[in-house]
C-alpha cells in the first residue's frame, strides 16, 4: 500500500469466537459477520456510529489509533471515523479486537508507510493481552497461538465448511477480568494432559470436518465450569442446543456470548428455531466459518 498519501481508507473485520471450549487464550475462529471502519483525515475528530458516551478520546478505535501512531514516533492526525458494526458489544464475538485492529491499520495507512499485517498482529496483541480473537481477526479460518520469548507465532489450520456456527448473545455481559478471576491459579496434571488431548482432537475434528469427535473435545475442563457461573442462561441454552442437533456448544471467549457449533445448515437451522423459540429476545446470528480476514480498501 506504497504510492500517493492517502487520506481515507475503510477497513472490515470479521467477528471471531475464541477458545472453542478446549482451547483458552490460544485458538479462535472467524466468522461471516463483519465490522466496517471508515476512517477520513479530518480537522478534528469525529466519531459517528456508536453510543455518544463511546464517541469521546477513550473510544477503543480512536485509543489504538493514537497508540499505534506513537508507535510509528508520529504525532495522531485527526480523523472521521464511522463504525458500522453489528458485532455485539456485550462481549465474547471480537468488537473490541475489531476495533483494535482497525485503529492500528488506520495509523500504519494514513499516517505510517501503509498496512503490515505482521506489525498489526504483534501491537493488537499487546493491547488485547491475548492472542486468541485478532489472529483469527486478521488472517480468517481457523488460527492458533503459540506464544515463545521473541513473539507471538500464528498458525492458520484447515476448517471443515461443513460446520456451521449459531452465535447467541444475552443483553447482559460478562467483565473479562471478573471472568478471569473466577480461574483457579493451578490445577491439577491430569486435567492438563486430559485437555491437550482434547485440543489435539478438537483441531482434527475442525478440520475434517468430524462432528462426533467435535462433541468429545469441545469439553473443557480449564474455564468453562467456572465462567459459566457469570452466564445464568448458559446451561439451559446448552441443553436446548444439544438437544436439538449441536455437535457442540461453548462459550465464546470470556461470554456472555455463546456458540452452537453444528453439523450441516438444516441442524444450525434447527438449533436457531429451538433457541429463538426459548428465548426471542436472545441476539441470535447462523453464521458460516470467515475465510477471508481483515480486508483493507484505500478508498480516497
Amino acid at each position: 500500500m506504497g504510492g500517493p498519501m492517502r487520506t481515507a481508507i475503510r477497513v472490515s473485520v470479521p467477528a471471531t469466537s475464541a477458545n472453542l471450549g478446549v482451547g483458552f487464550d490460544c485458538l479462535g475462529i472467524a466468522l461471516d459477520l463483519r465490522a466496517v471502519f471508515a476512517f477520513e483525515l479530518a480537522d478534528e475528530l469525529r466519531i459517528e456510529g456508536c453510543d455518544e458516551h463511546l464517541a469521546g478520546s477513550d473510544n477503543l478505535v480512536w485509543a489504538s489509533y493514537c497508540e499505534s501512531c506513537s508507535k510509528l514516533g508520529r504525532d495522531p492526525l485527526p480523523l472521521h471515523i464511522v463504525i458500522d458494526s453489528p458485532i455485539p458489544i456485550t462481549g465474547g464475538l471480537g468488537s473490541s479486537s475489531a476495533c483494535v485492529i482497525a485503529g492500528i491499520i488506520a495509523a500504519q495507512a494514513l499516517i505510517g508507510d501503509g498496512f503490515d499485517r505482521a506489525g498489526t498482529l504483534a501491537e493488537a496483541i499487546e493491547i488485547e493481552g491475548h492472542p486468541d480473537n485478532v489472529a483469527p481477526a486478521l488472517l480468517g479460518g481457523l488460527v492458533s497461538s503459540c506464544v515463545t520469548d521473541e513473539k507471538t507465532l500464528a498458525i492458520p489450520h484447515a476448517i471443515s465448511s461443513v460446520f456451521q456456527y449459531v452465535a447467541m448473545a444475552p443483553s447482559y455481559g460478562v467483565r473479562t477480568a471478573e471472568a478471569r478471576r473466577t480461574l483457579p491459579r493451578t490445577y491439577p496434571l491430569e486435567t492438563i494432559v486430559i485437555q491437550m488431548g482434547r485440543y489435539a482432537t478438537l483441531i482434527d475434528a475442525l478440520g475434517t470436518g468430524n462432528a462426533s469427535l467435535l462433541g468429545i473435545a469441545c469439553h473443557d475442563l480449564i474455564h468453562e465450569p467456572y465462567r459459566s457461573k457469570l452466564i445464568p442462561d448458559y446451561g439451559i441454552l446448552k441443553t436446548c442446543s444439544l438437544d436439538n442437533g449441536a455437535a457442540a456448544f461453548t462459550i465464546s471467549g470470556s461470554g456472555s456470548a455463546m456458540l452452537a457449533i453444528c453439523e450441516g445448515r438444516d441442524r444450525a437451522e434447527a438449533v436457531a428455531e429451538a433457541v429463538h423459540g426459548l428465548m426471542p429476545d436472545l441476539w441470535l446470528q447462523l453464521l458460516p466459518v470467515d475465510t477471508r480476514g481483515t480486508i483493507v480498501e484505500v478508498t480516497r
